[in-house]
């Protein structure tokens, strides 16, 4: 039954599984914060079920919703309209109705990349330069748009799998450049910027083993995996004396233009909301 105007808004995130989603914590700490009327809960849709479920979206009473593995490239097909970042992604990570109830989508992992860093690494895109992305998957096609809006270039995404780099690069085009796993040395070498957009390193998984000895003492390293917090690419950089930026402001600043839009609040990313999420992933593990 679609919500009466009265209605607190109600909106969450939606993949398959979900249950290791932290956006219900993140959220709900923004409307506690806030307070706010409204709720943030986690919706289990299996492949077969999702064309259905976006179908009755208004009908479910819904504002808004979160879109996670699997469901990104269905939802981007099913949404009436997207933004530039999801048209140019061809995934929404975001949907909300518009004022005629049509479904619309947009994607911010990119924009979350890029406000991790603005926060965490303040002028960290001041000069631009060559950046090196490590991998070719759904994580590394938003960062890469992300570094082409604040100007780097050359962009080398590097994947063990080259194909996969060649793939993503005709998708963008220039000024990205597509490598194997041993030019990796070399790039690193003129790298103003390192990524680690793979799951490598993340808690369960084996480490990422990159020597990081050609990088120039002013280069930035960051990783999307957040768990652990401080990954052993990011332990190895920091033993350089490197700048380093956790993964974690990613997973926070991706969240906040769909609580704008559901609720009404655009919400700061603090310190408080942080240790909040720290302290969930430490309970967990």
């Amino acid at each position: 039954m679609t919500a009466s105007p009265s209605s607190p808004p109600r909106a969450g995130i939606i993949g398959w599984p979900v249950g290791h989603s932290r956006s219900p914590l993140i959220h709900g700490f923004w409307l506690r914060h806030y307070g706010l009327a409204g709720s943030y809960d986690r919706y289990a849709v299996p492949p077969e079920r999702i064309e259905a479920f976006f179908s009755d979206f208004a009908a479910q009473g819904l504002v808004g919703a979160n879109v996670t593995i699997p469901h990104k490239e269905v939802a981007f097909r099913l949404c009436k309209t997207v933004d530039a970042a999801a048209a140019a992604l061809g995934a929404v990570n975001t949907v909300w109705l518009d004022e005629d109830g049509r479904l619309c989508g947009g994607n911010t992992d990119g924009f979350g990349f890029l406000a991790n860093l603005d926060a965490e690494a303040p002028g960290w895109d001041r000069k631009g330069g060559p950046a090196v992305v490590l991998g070719a998957g759904g994580a590394s096609r938003a960062i890469v748009w992300g570094l082409k809006q604040r100007g780097f270039s050359p962009v080398h995404v590097v994947n063990r799998t080259k194909a996969r780099a060649d793939d993503l690069v005709e998708a963008f085009g220039a000024p990205l450049l597509a490598h194997g796993w041993d030019a990796l040395p070399a790039l690193l070498a003129e790298a103003a910027l390192l990524v680690n957009t793979t799951s490598l390193g993340m808690a369960g998984q084996p480490a990422l083993e990159v020597d990081l000895a050609p990088l120039p003492a002013a280069a930035l390293v960051t990783d999307i995996v957040y768990v652990p917090l401080e990954t052993p690419l990011l332990a190895a950089a920091r033993a350089r004396g490197l700048s380093t930026v956790d993964g974690l402001g990613m997973l926070l600043h991706q969240a906040v233009p769909g609580f704008e839009r559901w609720f009404g609040t655009r919400p700061v990313v603090t310190r408080e909301l942080r240790q909040h999420v720290i302290a969930d992933l430490e309970r967990a593990s």
